[in-house]
């Protein structure tokens, strides 16, 4: 089989499991399926953010306000869901884009504590304002999406919903990155100094990256309130941020594909170790332990690396 068939013939099984999958699943279950491609979604999108060299602790906001922004407007204005969707991700990027002046005046660790803070900020704004917000406890009955004859109020369902708007989604993701303005965010991240020096405005590339993976990510957040019904400061805090940075550390930050890996194999642990909820953060914090110091290149790296341990015992046993 031709080389470049290879991956059109794995995306089409891969999708015939997904769409039989959900059949063969409990109720809970199904809900998990939901979730993991929503978080599919998230990373990917925060991967985008990354490729810039900047590592930001205010994604899981954004996710917020793109959920906040559907829930309010479908309930209050009772607005159908497939307009409040885009309009979600639009509300996250535009909120991207006016915090990204003060933001990208700083670099590094400055630009990672005040990312911190703005999220903080917004969070706190929910919180404090509880009309229209909910205040702590957020606001409920959240109108699910209407289309003919489906009840997206059952899992099944709103599964598929979810599996065509993030296949959507990750696809274009997939392609800018491999696009001239992927390559151009690559080139900032890693030379910057001579990506200027060429007439690249580094400022305009790096808030192009942060608008567009905060798009995406409100879109995130309003698939999963509008299942679940309700919308609250405390799904997006610091907590929820954290867990996306260890998909993407856990998964492998190289490749398109590593985060991924890490969203969809730290989801299935969590879920796993949903019994144990003393044990989670000491489990979390040895695996992210664990892949800094031996594995720092992620799960994506696994098979490298096994190649060359073969390669090396087979070279020494010559």
């Amino acid at each position: 089989m031709p080389t470049k068939f290879k991956p059109v013939l794995f995306l089409l099984l891969l999708y015939a499991v997904l769409i039989v999958l959900p059949h063969f699943l409990k109720y809970h279950q199904q809900d998990f399926l939901i979730f993991l491609t929503i978080n599919i979604l998230v990373v990917v999108s925060y991967r985008l953010v990354t490729l810039t060299g900047e590592w930001s602790l205010i994604h899981a906001v954004m996710m917020g306000v793109g959920a906040y922004t559907s829930a309010l407007i479908s309930k209050n204005l009772d607005i159908s869901f497939w307009i409040t969707l885009p309009l979600a991700g639009v509300m996250a990027g535009l909120v991207a884009l006016l915090l990204s002046y003060p933001l990208f005046r700083m670099t590094q660790f400055y630009f990672l504590i005040g990312s911190f803070a703005a999220g903080e900020a917004i969070r706190l704004t929910w919180i404090q304002f509880i009309k229209p917000f909910g205040g702590t406890g957020g606001t409920s009955a959240i109108p699910s999406p209407e289309l003919m004859n489906i009840d997206f109020l059952e899992p099944i369902p709103y599964f598929y919903l979810v599996l065509i708007v993030v296949s959507i989604c990750v696809y274009l993701l997939y392609r800018i990155e491999n696009s001239r303005i992927g390559l151009t965010l690559h080139a900032v991240h890693w030379k910057g100094v001579l990506a200027e020096s060429v007439g690249v405005n580094t400022w305009n590339y790096r808030t192009l990256a942060f608008v567009i993976g905060s798009l995406f990510v409100g879109i995130a957040g309003a698939l999963k309130v509008h299942y679940i019904g309700t919308v609250a400061p405390k799904q997006f805090d610091i907590g929820f941020m954290v867990f996306i940075l260890i998909w993407v550390i856990v998964g492998g930050y190289r490749t398109f594909y590593g985060a991924i890996i890490g969203a969809v194999v730290l989801s299935v642990l969590d879920e796993v170790l949903r019994g144990a909820e003393q044990l989670r953060p000491a489990i979390y914090g040895a695996t992210l332990i664990f892949f800094i110091l031996y594995l720092p290149g992620g799960l994506e790296s696994l098979p490298q690396k096994i190649r060359q341990k073969f390669q090396a015992n087979r070279e020494s046993a010559t």
